[in-house]
């Protein structure tokens, strides 16, 4: 079932790409995904439980993509750079990825997703998120204090929530400057 789980996925989220999520049908994801209605049904128990899953795994993506950049071979400052970098990419390029993140969630979009469902899943608003970033970037940079790791994704969300002139994708080189400074903040929590 994980291969028609993700065939369903792969295909709800292409509709979603089509149009509105409430002009979304499940008899067309369903034939989108070469199974049966019930198929989809018995996996995600109807509209809602399908939307749910396609945020999560939205989050989940976005999640990967900042684990990659904390990964690479570079010097910690080029490291949070590369999570801010990914983090206004990934928004400006997925609709629900800029949602999760910024709570502008419009009626184009599943639900927002409520607070966790079951124990050991987190929920999945913007400070969780943001929350969940810091952590991430803490654990894989563990010199570098969790609050700068923390602003590092509030600020570049400042450009998502906020764009400016053409070219915004100097909010990496932005925050490298703002991160390659020396930590005079360290004192201030």
């Amino acid at each position: 079932m994980a291969a028609a789980r993700e065939s369903l996925l792969e295909a709800a989220g292409a509709a979603l790409t089509a149009r509105a999520w409430p002009a979304v049908r499940m008899v067309e994801v369903a034939a989108a995904a070469g199974v049966s209605r019930q198929t989809l049904y018995n996996e995600f128990g109807g509209k809602a439980g399908l939307g749910r899953a396609l945020v999560r795994r939205e989050a989940d993506w976005y999640l990967a993509g900042v684990e990659r950049a904390l990964e690479a071979p570079a010097a910690t400052a080029e490291r949070l750079a590369g999570v801010a970098e990914w983090t206004v990419r990934a928004a400006r390029a997925r609709p629900l990825v800029r949602a999760l993140l910024t709570g502008a969630w419009t009626g184009g979009l599943p639900a927002p997703p409520g607070r966790a469902a079951r124990p050991g899943v987190p929920a999945l608003g913007p400070g969780d998120l943001v929350r969940a970033v810091r952590d991430r970037a803490a654990a894989a940079l563990p010199a570098e204090p969790a609050h700068r790791c923390e602003l590092v994704v509030r600020l570049a969300l400042s450009y998502v929530i906020a764009p400016g002139t053409p070219g915004e994708e100097s909010a990496a080189a932005d925050l490298l400057g703002l991160v390659s400074a020396p930590n005079r903040t360290a004192g201030a929590r």
